[in-house]
């Protein structure tokens, strides 16, 4: 016998419970124009890391209720609209790209609202001078080029939240052009008693790392500007500290060990130029005595094929 209203309500309850017992992670998400079909395959994709629980919001916020679980209550709050739960223990990025990327391309039907920008992009379209009025009745500037109806520009022909009407589905259709892409959206992501939005899933450690070290470099500046001492500016004050007392030190007759050869290269900057071009002179020399041996083995060995050519009779002038 078929089920009653309450028993399936009482189902769904059990299913619920059991569900929020085995899973800690959820993803919200909205099923507009997603038909039955389709939420089939996106099941099977999901099969063995997530489940998809579907039902009334009323029904699904009496299930957490019952659950009596503080963490929770931020997840009953974010019900509202067409929406169903995505529960699993797997890595929450990885799932949100799985369960949005089952998507398939759609016809427009009258009455829908269109989520996109709709353009018509130019050229032959196909149809005989004789269907003309369905392009005047949507004020598409047309010419009949080898027998057949060409439209002249691009044609802007909806907006998002537009109403699509009779002439809009006819001429997309007969153009065969389907220009919606329906499927399952995560809207919000629930973790660890927090709701958050999706976009948070793609912040990694390095760009966590990168920004909290352009925060300390912020603050770093602005304490050294207004002359505030703390922790961030405490390397800058310790440099600028040193590159002061250095200066001094040069100026006057106070020295550190730190400041002596500073001061050495101050009192003699030739003694330095020696020593960085002792090197190169030490290596010029050197190649010069290692190229000589090896071009008196090659007027060697050049006499000495000579040589053995004379023995071997082989004069062209005989």
């Amino acid at each position: 016998m078929p089920q009653s209203a309450a028993q399936r309500k009482q189902a769904l309850i059990d299913k619920g419970m059991k569900l929020f017992a085995e899973y800690n992670k959820a993803l919200i998400i909205q099923c507009d124009n997603v038909g039955s079909n389709q939420m089939l395959q996106i099941r099977k994709s999901l099969r063995g890391k997530a489940v998809i629980l579907m039902g009334k919001n009323t029904l699904i916020r009496k299930l957490i209720q019952l659950l009596k679980n503080p963490s929770l209550e931020s997840l009953r709050a974010n019900l509202k609209g067409n929406v169903g739960l995505v529960l699993t223990n797997d890595d929450l990025l990885e799932m949100k790209k799985l369960v949005e990327s089952n998507r398939i391309a759609v016809a427009a039907k009258v009455g829908s609202i269109s989520p996109i920008d709709v353009v018509i992009p130019s050229g032959p379209t196909g149809f005989d001078p004789s269907q003309t009025a369905i392009m005047q009745s949507l004020k598409i500037a047309t010419k009949i080029n080898k027998g057949q109806i060409e439209i002249v520009s691009d044609v802007h022909l909806l907006k998002p939240g537009d109403r699509i009407d009779n002439s809009q589905a006819f001429l997309l259709g007969k153009l065969n052009i389907k220009p919606f892409n329906y499927g399952l959206t995560v809207i919000k992501v629930f973790d660890q008693g927090s709701v958050f939005t999706p976009d948070m899933l793609e912040i990694t450690s390095e760009i966590i790392v990168e920004r909290f070290l352009a925060g300390v470099q912020n603050v770093a500046a602005l304490s050294l500007q207004l002359r505030l001492p703390n922790v961030a500016a405490l390397p800058h004050y310790l440099a600028n500290g040193y590159q002061n007392i250095l200066a001094i030190a040069v100026a006057t007759e106070l020295t550190f060990t730190q400041a002596e050869k500073i001061k050495q290269y101050l009192a003699d900057p030739s003694a330095f130029a020696i020593v960085v071009e002792t090197p190169t002179t030490t290596t010029s020399t050197t190649s010069t005595t290692t190229s000589a041996p090896a071009v008196v083995e090659k007027v060697e060995e050049e006499e000495k094929v000579e040589e053995e050519e004379e023995d071997l009779g082989l004069d062209l002038f005989g």
